[in-house]
């Protein structure tokens, strides 16, 4: 199979690495094991993930190994994120977290 110079294979364009690991994150941020991660994480992830360079990925990717009760127990204020996870990315979720939902 070819990839004609304008980056397209047989009429599709390329998707980039960058775009399928963003895709593989949301995939599971919706699909964490429980309803309300589900809806905490793949909202944010819905919401910023476009907006992420290639290093906040990598902070929200070592986010999502951590576990579920861990993360909610940071986003309900009940713990505080440990060292390695207090990044602008766990603050940015914090903050997304506590914000008034929009309509």
């Amino acid at each position: 199979m070819s990839i004609s110079p304008g980056g397209d294979r047989q009429g599709q364009p390329v998707t980039s690495p960058s775009d399928i690991r963003r895709k593989r994150l949301l995939f599971r941020s919706w699909h964490r094991g429980t309803r309300e991660s589900d809806l905490i994480l793949g909202r944010f992830a819905d919401s910023n993930l476009a907006a992420f360079d290639e290093a906040q990925l990598d902070l929200y990717e070592a986010l999502l190994d951590c576990a579920d009760a861990d993360i909610f127990d940071w986003v309900a204020g009940r713990s505080i994120p440990p060292p390695e996870h207090d990044h602008d990315v766990t603050r940015l979720l914090l903050a997304y977290s506590k914000a008034p939902p929009t309509k």
